[in-house]
């Protein structure tokens, strides 16, 4: 027994946990949790729990339905809205086939191993998201239109708003799971909030990730209202994404960082964009699973719809946030199509792997763009070598389905079943009559 799986038993003895629940995700990134008895939870470690993989999402064919649970005691924590007594923490784990081999349609596993790959190459990943969101007045009523909890903006003080307490109580949520936050405030859209999560490593800003949307449902839940991470549930609203601050480390050395060199940025953090850019297509179908993420990246505004980059420039699909002159490791880029809807693991796994092909493969970084891309014409785009992200799922997929670097990063089996239900989505979307095609078409055809 080792030193942590020790402390998580000292703690559940010393603390009354009465529950452990256990923690994983399907492929689309959905949370699925057992609890089980204080009692199994040594077995747990050693053995694993046993479950049907054929009931989850993408993750077995009948034939193959044995799959185990194994608890990650590194992601052990108590989880708060429970109470003292009779407490409850929560573990994720690592997904294995009977064998005690990783399942390869295992999410958390297809980052591990895009980490593994990293690591050889003597990287390690750090993320820092900031996530958004939003927060409304009741639950969703099919056919009826959310009602936001707040019609405020972008950074607003006002008084007596909701907004203050929910994000104050979340914090301290997230806080007491050992999740640092760093930045809290109210974003441009009515009932829109962004919470952003401190630099850490990938898996554990993943992990960090799951967590933060349970809690912000539960603490919403606590205010009678209902928090959502859909990417653009108004029309006439800003979206919600999750733009991602990304950096390698080489040890303690930052090796985006190179003092003297434009932005401070080295040849490694050039050819990691160059990377990013050139097989963003490819990972915007995972990145930005969901029809309506394309709403969102189609809207204009911080929503990137081009595939350029630039320092300011916040339209830019990647951008280099400003310098700090005492801090060389602060150097990071900031990938800004993601948003908060997606299945972490994936996600992070191929926006670590595009990035490492442009290093390893030596990719030249294409110029810059400062101007505002929604400005420029179509023409002006074309000059400049600027082109379109996927314009819908659809497109999306289209790309996806076509790329080596995609399916050797997940996986076969995930890549197959990844592309299956998303077509499936696309094809039943693409079937529905809306209510904007009844409103415009129907009194006049």
């Amino acid at each position: 027994m080792n030193k942590q799986t020790d402390f998580v038993l000292r703690t559940m003895e010393e603390r009354d946990i009465r529950f452990v629940r256990l923690w994983f995700t399907d492929v689309l990134g959905m949370l699925k949790s057992v609890a089980i008895a204080p009692a199994e939870l040594e077995g747990a470690f050693a053995e694993g729990i046993g479950f049907d993989g054929s009931a989850i999402e993408g993750f077995a064919r009948i034939q193959e339905a044995d799959m185990l649970a194994v608890p990650d005691p590194e992601t052990f924590a108590i989880l708060p809205w429970r109470g003292e007594e009779n407490g409850v923490a929560r573990m994720f784990c690592n997904i294995t086939m009977p064998d005690g081999t990783p399942a390869f349609a295992d999410p958390r596993n297809v980052l591990i191993r895009a980490l593994e790959k990293a690591a050889g190459l003597g990287f390690t990943f750090y993320t820092h998201p900031e996530v958004e969101f939003f927060l409304f007045k009741e639950s969703p009523v099919k056919g009826v239109a959310p009602i936001p909890v707040d019609e405020v903006g972008y950074f607003d003080h006002s008084p007596k708003g909701i907004g203050y307490d929910f994000r104050r109580q979340a914090i301290t949520m997230l806080e007491a799971m050992g999740i640092s936050v760093e930045f809290s405030h109210h974003e441009g859209a009515p009932g829109q909030q962004e919470i952003d999560l401190r630099y850490a490593d990938a898996l554990t800003t993943a992990d960090n990730i799951m967590t933060f949307r349970v809690v912000m449902k539960e603490v919403a839940l606590e205010h009678g209202i209902y928090a959502s991470f859909m990417p653009k549930p108004f029309t006439e609203h800003p979206g919600s994404g999750m733009h991602t601050h990304m950096s390698l480390f080489e040890g303690d050395t930052n090796a985006f960082y190179e003092p003297g060199a434009e932005y401070q940025l080295s040849k490694t953090g050039r050819q990691f964009i160059a990377g990013l850019l050139r097989h963003a297509p490819e990972i915007t179908a995972v990145t930005n699973q969901w029809v309506n993420s394309y709403k969102r990246l189609g809207g204009g505004g911080e929503a990137p719809s081009y595939i350029t980059w630039g320092h300011n420039n916040r339209s830019a699909l990647v951008r280099i946030p400003m310098y700090k002159p005492t801090k060389g490791n602060s150097t990071r880029i900031e990938f800004r199509s993601i948003d908060s809807a997606c299945n972490p693991y994936l996600s992070f796994a191929l926006m670590l792997n595009a990035g490492l092909k442009g290093i390893s493969e030596g990719y030249e970084l294409p110029p810059g763009a400062e101007d505002d891309v929604w400005l420029l014409t179509q023409a002006e785009r074309s000059a400049m070598g600027i082109e379109p992200l996927p314009r819908s799922l659809g497109e999306a997929i289209a790309v996806m389905e076509k790329s080596e670097l995609v399916a050797e990063t997940l996986g076969e089996h995930v890549f197959d079943f990844f592309l299956r239900n998303k077509r499936s989505e696309w094809n039943e979307y693409q079937s529905q009559v809306t209510a904007f095609e009844l409103d415009r078409y129907l009194p006049v055809l």
